[in-house]
């Protein structure tokens, strides 16, 4: 056959896709929007490599660490920078200030000066927070007056809380906490990241593979949107003339235009959404327009990859149709549909995952392909035995109300329609399931305990700037929310002035706070204890010698010649058994009360305050006074909120990339649901209005609408939830953790694909009764 002969049918099957009056319009544009739906979330996957990137060479660009800060000198090009990042409420903010030592200081990227000592730049993001009411704490916080915002390419993202101040008092402060001189901002140091681990690597995986592959179940649906007034046209066709060959290249020819046009409907929804995207934020993730730059190959692919399948998935389709000139050979009766081929998808998946089982991190690694083909096999799968689990589910239903008996026989009848709407959400919620199950299995190997004890105190505030702490108590102590502090400060001693090994641990407090270490029977003002964590080699014991000759903090910057901080150890050391639950876990030396310290070896130490909370005033005002108050007294101080457990920041970013990713597909779903709803009710708009116009209720059609959908979508989940168990399970066997079914996960799963079904329905009841009209059989 002629290219030219393929090319004219094609150019038929296009004209007809557009025209037909108001129903070939409604039904192109139903075809458009729900293959643009995909095709936005398609665009999207392939710009995650840009915004990736973007936001790595932002966060690189602004980079202020030095590794080698003590061999810069202060000279025309340096500058002093100051970490101070807080928190508000939940939220991190990014601060920095910075002390220009010359006139040709470097200059962070996003501003255009230096801010003066009292100015501070802000985010787009803090302007506006700091414009809010309620910020009163915050404004008091940061240091200084708002003259300008930080520019995008300062930003890791659109909605990031950050500030530059300037100030006159950093050069003292070098070498204490977080304040170093550099020649240069720009990360020139990095050596790439370390390779994800094997049991990462398959959680990323299968975040792409289980989010993605409903977006693809659904392009391919929707691509068969109007199915049964296409196969009447093509009927129509076989009556003048056209042989099965011709008809089913025109219904290709439909199939690729709808596909083009929701190519078109998808470019516009993803360049609309990317104008939205600087004001959304998602589990603490904001990102720019500009950052939605998809990958060109990956772009290309998707362009190529859409019309191909709504070709293919159109021939498909009518594999098993008679297109005869009096009518579509399909509408006298399906034959049954079997079982056994249905079987192989799901078994060549679990086939393909089996060899991997038991890896886990020791194992070696997984194969990437065995894993992303496994997966797509089980899940893929459920598209197909979904159609005969509906079709056989039905087929035994017989009896019960009039709505009751509408949908059943509607159902029988279009069994394979009602489960390609069901399709994406079973595919969504059965990946779901199996990835919340591998991601409960595996928290525990990235969440480790911090030793803390979150009963024994809520806040410890590490103080940088300030000189002692008592300034810091004091203010403390007269804030709202404070019920009780305790102050421990932390220095070392070793044998030689000079040296910075073999140093040994000095833990200083007043009688009480040392008694929230360890358990001592006698104190007073003086004394010095050692702990019964300390070391016990040979050395050590003669370093820990009472009345020996010992040199404090030897490495501190301070010490400069003629002014070391010489130590003789009391004659008496007392014995302290450390506390299980003691505020500090890494006790291995010496206790001591203030007075038993020389006095040169105070601006040594290092001071952190325990702060207990009054159960009377809410945690979250408490904590942002305090953090106000502890920033007026030592700008570098670092407020941390005690937590008895911490989170791989690898982990816990894959899982904020799920959160994200499904919250995404959630809307898709949703969407195309409603779509694909509504394109049903108006196939059925002249049915609709002639059990109307013979008497039959509203309430009976909007009731037997709602089985219709809600049969196949129980039906659908309880497949979902069967193969997601399945998938889950080998999932965790191949991960090496002890199998065991999280349901909250598993039923919390199941009711989200449930709500969003029910509020689809919800919004669909208004086309619905606007079709319930006896004037919908007018005809022209």
């Amino acid at each position: 056959m002629s290219a030219r002969r393929w090319a004219g049918d094609l150019a038929m099957g296009t004209r007809f896709a557009f025209t037909g009056g108001r129903e070939g319009w409604v039904r192109a544009l139903l075809t458009g929007v729900g293959v643009g739906l995909g095709v936005a979330l398609l665009l999207l996957t392939a710009a995650m490599p840009s915004i990736l990137d973007t936001r790595h060479a932002h966060e690189a660009a602004r980079q202020d660490y030095s590794f080698s800060s003590t061999d810069i000198k202060p000279a025309d090009d340096t500058i002093v920078v100051a970490h101070t990042d807080t928190v508000w409420h939940s939220k991190d903010v990014r601060g920095r200030l910075l002390q220009p030592e010359g006139a040709k200081a470097p200059l962070p990227p996003g501003i255009d000066r230096l801010p003066a000592a009292g100015e501070m730049y802000v985010s787009p993001a803090l302007a506006d927070l700091l414009r809010s009411p309620g910020t009163a704490l915050l404004r008091e916080r940061l240091p200084g007056k708002v003259v300008g915002t930080i520019g995008e390419s300062g930003l890791i993202g659109s909605r990031e809380l950050a500030y530059y101040a300037g100030s006159e008092k950093l050069v003292p402060l070098l070498g204490k906490g977080n304040v170093e001189r550099i020649d240069r901002f720009g990360d020139t140091t990095s050596q790439g990241s370390e390779p994800l681990d094997p049991v990462l690597l398959l959680l990323v995986l299968m975040v792409f593979v289980v989010l993605l592959t409903p977006v693809a179940i659904f392009v391919a649906t929707a691509v068969r949107f109007g199915g049964e007034q296409r196969d009447r046209r093509l009927a129509a066709l076989r009556l003048i003339g056209c042989d099965g060959g011709t008809a089913r290249r025109i219904a290709a020819g439909e199939a690729l235009a709808g596909s083009v046009l929701g190519l078109v409907f998808g470019v516009g929804f993803f360049l609309a959404g990317a104008q939205l995207a600087s004001s959304i934020e998602l589990f603490d993730v904001s990102i720019f327009p500009d950052y939605l730059t998809p990958s060109p190959v990956l772009a290309l692919l998707v362009a190529l990859a859409v019309p191909a399948t709504a070709v293919l998935v159109t021939l498909f389709s009518l594999r098993r149709v008679v297109i005869e000139p009096l009518g579509v050979v399909r509408t006298s009766g399906p034959g049954r549909r079997r079982l056994w081929w249905r079987l192989l998808l799901p078994l060549l998946g679990l086939l393909m995952l089996t060899p991997m089982i038991g890896k886990g991190n020791g194992g070696g690694d997984f194969n990437p392909y065995l894993v992303t083909f496994g997966v797509l096999a089980l899940l893929v799968g459920i598209t197909a035995l979904l159609p005969w689990l509906v079709e056989r589910a039905v087929g035994r239903l017989d009896g019960g109300p009039v709505s009751w008996q509408l949908a059943v026989r509607r159902l029988q009848l279009s069994s394979g329609t009602a489960a390609r709407m069901v399709n994406g959400i079973a595919v969504a919620v059965a990946g779901a399931i199996a990835l919340q199950m591998l991601f409960a299995g595996v928290d525990a190997d990235y969440t480790k305990s911090t030793g803390k004890d979150p009963s024994r105190t809520q806040l410890e505030v590490d103080l940088r700037a300030a000189t002692t702490p008592d300034a810091t108590v004091r203010a403390l102590r007269a804030t709202r929310g404070v019920r009780r502090t305790v102050t421990l400060s932390e220095t070392s001693f070793g044998a030689r002035p000079e040296t910075t090994e073999d140093t040994i641990q000095i833990m200083v407090g007043d009688c009480a706070a040392l008694r929230e270490l360890a358990r001592i029977s006698s104190c007073h003002e003086g004394d010095a204890f050692v702990s019964s964590g300390a070391f016990t080699d040979a050395a050590s014991r003669k370093l820990m010698t009472p009345g020996h000759t010992v040199w404090v903090d030897p490495s501190y910057p301070g010490n400069t010649k003629g002014a070391e901080a010489r130590w003789t150890l009391p004659a008496e050391l007392g014995r302290a058994q450390v506390r299980k639950d003691a505020l500090r876990g890494d006790l291995t030396g010496l206790l001591v009360t203030p007075s038993a310290l020389p006095a040169k070896a105070r601006p040594s130490l290092g001071s952190s305050v325990y702060v207990m909370l009054d159960p009377k005033v809410p945690e979250p005002e408490a904590t942002e006074e305090i953090r106000t108050t502890v920033q007026a007294v030592d700008v570098l101080a670092d407020v941390s909120i005690w937590q008895s457990t911490e989170r791989s920041t690898r982990y816990g970013a894959i899982r904020t990339g799920l959160f994200a990713g499904a919250a995404a597909v959630l809307a898709l779903i949703g969407a195309s649901l409603l779509v694909s709803q509504l394109e049903q009710l108006r196939e059925r708009k002249k049915l609709l209005s002639s059990l109307i116009a013979f008497g039959t209720r509203r309430r009976t059609l909007t009731l037997s609408v709602l089985w219709q959908t809600a049969i196949p979508i129980a039906l659908g989940l309880l497949l979902a939830m069967t193969v997601g168990l399945t998938l889950g399970g080998v999932l965790m066997k191949m991960t090496a953790v002890p199998l065991r079914v999280d349901w909250p996960s598993v039923l919390s799963m199941t009711g989200v694909g449930a709500a969003i079904v029910l509020a689809v329905t919800l919004l669909s009841l208004p086309a619905l009764l606007r079709l319930m009209r006896p004037d919908g059989l007018r005809t022209e």
